[in-house]
């Protein structure tokens, strides 16, 4: 069956990315608490006590709030480099020593025939950073919370079988909306997040050969829908000369309701 995943939730609200192989499993954070962790496993008829790790992408709250519920019930390893595990320090309870492993910025950890490569974004935490999945000739990269996509990142993550892609917000809506001037530079900013018509120029530079799906992720609540995603990145896309439903497909995720476990 080669290498599966479930975008469990995505949003403003928590964010949860599930991927397995016939050996191994792996979330990479838990945004949510572990109650709905595990309701989240149930609906995709998996236990969270049978994950090989977590994987930790940076320590803000929506990404990490069930880590330590989840870490000490199952025992389960966890996985984040140095500076965000000082930073997630007070933040997910303690974890016993036997069950932390540092895994730095711009490496591969190997487990069997699953490697996964990590690599650095743009986001106003300690050392922000996110995972390429690579299993038997297989890609899947997971990219969220950047306020700009670089040249680097482009290179690490292009030509992937499918993509989770932040999709964050419409520019439109963020700055007509009731959010604070400073929460909406922040957002804005090189160390925020990307827009809709953003991540899809971006997406327009790595899709290859391979790229079968992408995922729309980390919708905002209150600065986006998720048909105003879809249609401006599809618009977008479109300018690039990639046409949505031939060459590529979009994705919705939910903050609540897990993606389908599907084959990359």
């Amino acid at each position: 069956m080669g290498m599966r995943f479930s975008v469990l939730a995505s949003g403003s609200t928590g964010n949860a990315v599930y991927v397995e192989t016939d050996a191994h499993s792996f979330l990479v954070d838990a945004g949510l608490s572990g109650k709905q962790m595990e309701a989240l496993f149930a609906k995709i008829d998996r236990n969270p006590g049978d994950l090989s790790g977590l994987l930790v992408t940076h320590e803000h709250s929506d990404h990490i709030k069930g880590i330590g519920v989840l870490a000490r019930k199952y025992k389960l390893p966890v996985y984040a480099n140095k500076k965000t595990w000082d930073a997630m320090n007070g933040l997910i309870g303690e974890i016993p020593t036997e069950q932390k492993f540092t895994f730095d910025m711009e490496t591969v950890k190997s487990f069997g025939s699953l490697d996964i490569e990590s690599f650095g974004v743009s986001h106003d935490a300690a050392e922000p950073m996110f995972y390429v999945f690579h299993h038997e000739g297989k890609k899947l990269v997971l990219i969220t919370d950047t306020g700009y996509v670089s040249d680097r990142m482009k290179g690490t993550i292009a030509n992937a079988n499918m993509f989770v892609f932040e999709s964050n917000h419409d520019v439109q809506m963020l700055r007509m909306g009731r959010y604070p001037w400073n929460i909406k530079r922040r957002i804005l900013s090189d160390v925020g997040h990307v827009s809709n018509e953003d991540a899809a120029i971006a997406m327009s530079e790595v899709i290859g050969d391979q790229t079968k799906r992408i995922y729309l992720a980390h919708l905002s609540q209150d600065n986006n829908m998720k048909d105003l995603a879809k249609m401006s990145v599809t618009q977008t896309l479109k300018e690039q000369g990639i046409i949505v439903g031939e060459e590529v497909e979009l994705h919705h995720t939910d903050p609540k309701i897990p993606t389908a476990l599907t084959a990359v």
